[in-house]
């Protein structure tokens, strides 16, 4: 038998062996994984059949978004509505404030969550505690509801950048693992250099819609030299408040020749349904 028969069967024989055991390499790295690190919940910490996923009784309590929803921002309405319904907000005037989808603003927004009482522990351990396993589940939503933008030919993601000083003290980017986590489920590919945030800003937590604006405004650029037009950008985030932080990325954007710029969050703070306009 020559050498090259004996490598093969060599092989043959293993991948026969590892199928007569059930499993192939990725499931026993997971099994091993499930040993040294047993699942558990990212939201109610209790044990789970695999790392990634919710207990059970958490689908009972976390809203997702879902149609029927503002074809612009995302919003969702209490009732069904005619297809193509915008809510109030996006169909004010372009120079009203909060309208994020006015021209020269955000495209279209979707968003995965409700961000409420129930979804709040996970993105916060997420964002501050180093929890990564929630994100596997975090990134199939999202990717379910943007599946209308994730679809639009020639996108890229962008996740919302920390400036380096941030991203040296919390050493991740929750946002960055979001789109890698979006990536992965989708195919669509992630840009982590074309955006930079070139200040440090200030915590917009507890801020109205104004300061929030000031804190974020100037201190988005985007990578010199890029030719930006005939790219779908998809803006990744982990919680839309006032959209102060999507209206500065996307500005940045805008003025360095982007045309198409759209956004998709794991949770948006929804303080009341509007009424659509069709």
């Amino acid at each position: 038998m020559s050498d090259q028969t004996k490598k093969w069967w060599t092989k043959y024989a293993w991948q026969a062996r590892r199928w007569q055991m059930g499993f192939s390499a990725k499931e026993f790295r997971r099994q091993t994984i499930d040993l040294l690190f047993p699942p558990r919940c990212p939201i109610t910490d209790e044990p789970v059949s695999r790392q990634g996923t919710f207990a059970p009784e958490v689908w009972q309590n976390v809203r997702q978004m879902a149609p029927p929803w503002c074809e612009k921002c995302g919003m969702p309405f209490a009732y069904e509505v005619q297809a193509a319904s915008q809510c109030v907000v996006c169909a004010s005037p372009d120079d009203y404030p909060e309208n994020l989808t006015a021209p020269g603003r955000l495209d279209l927004i979707r968003s995965a969550l409700i961000y409420d009482e129930a979804s709040a522990p996970a993105i916060l351990r997420l964002k501050y505690a180093d929890r990564f396993d929630g994100v596997a589940a975090f990134s199939h939503i999202m990717a379910g509801a943007g599946r209308d933008i994730l679809t639009l030919p020639h996108t890229v993601l962008l996740p919302v950048p920390l400036h380096h000083q941030r991203l040296r003290a919390r050493r991740y980017n929750q946002a960055g693992l979001l789109a890698e986590g979006v990536s992965k489920v989708t195919g669509v590919s992630v840009n982590h250099q074309l955006l930079k945030r070139v200040r440090p800003t200030p915590s917009q937590k507890g801020g109205d819609r104004k300061q929030r604006m000031k804190n974020v405004k100037g201190a988005f650029e985007v990578q010199k030299g890029q030719d930006l037009s005939a790219q779908n950008f998809v803006l990744v985030d982990d919680v839309l408040t006032t959209g102060a932080t999507l209206l500065a990325c996307a500005a940045a954007l805008r003025q360095a020749g982007a045309h198409h710029v759209h956004a998709i969050l794991l949770s948006r703070v929804v303080k009341s349904v509007e009424n659509p306009l069709s």
